[in-house]
């Protein structure tokens, strides 16, 4: 199997996956990029803004612009949104380009982790705590067609990432 420059970590929002990203890229002395970063750069404008002032599909849409300009000149850790393989063709392509590991977690480990950060995360911003579960129960079932896709699933709540170091290795990435 040829080499591959990029690793895509995906998962739902709140799985960790700007902290494994970074954490691999680290150890792998390779770059790091995270996509939802990447968006506010280009569109000048926090990902809330986005959403408020142009809606969810001007923010799919710049996603999956960002998403294809990530060139693999090195090796790069790409943290994904957790909507991004879920929209488009963007895991098909995803797939193509590079090798993808699930973060995968429960909805109670998500709901769990994502209580304080509701105000932040557009899409969730008005669900209440007690409703947080029910939410995240709901939009799981759908995207993990698109999360169990990946080549690596790997449990996200306490990631050892030894042992997702030695999963990326074994797929020849990087």
């Amino acid at each position: 199997m040829p080499e591959r420059k990029l690793v895509y970590v995906i998962g739902f929002m709140g799985s960790g996956k700007s902290t494994a990203g970074k954490r691999l890229a680290a150890a792998l002395d390779c770059s790091f990029i995270d996509i939802d970063r990447k968006i506010e750069e280009v569109a000048g404008k926090s990902i809330p803004q986005i959403f408020s002032q142009d809606g969810e599909d001007v923010f799919r849409k710049t996603e999956s612009d960002v998403l294809r300009s990530i060139k693999p000149q090195e090796g790069t850790i790409v943290s994904t949104g957790g909507g991004t393989p879920c929209h488009g063709d963007n895991m098909d392509y995803m797939l193509e380009n590079g090798l993808t590991v699930y973060l995968k977690m429960t909805s109670g480990q998500l709901a769990h982790r994502l209580m304080e950060s509701t105000a932040i995360r557009p899409l969730i911003k008005n669900i209440s705590d007690d409703d947080l579960p029910e939410y995240i129960d709901r939009i799981l079932a759908v995207r993990e067609k698109w999360y169990n896709r990946a080549e690596i699933i790997i449990e996200g709540i306490n990631l050892d990432i030894n042992r997702l170091l030695s999963l990326i290795r074994t797929h020849s990435a990087i």
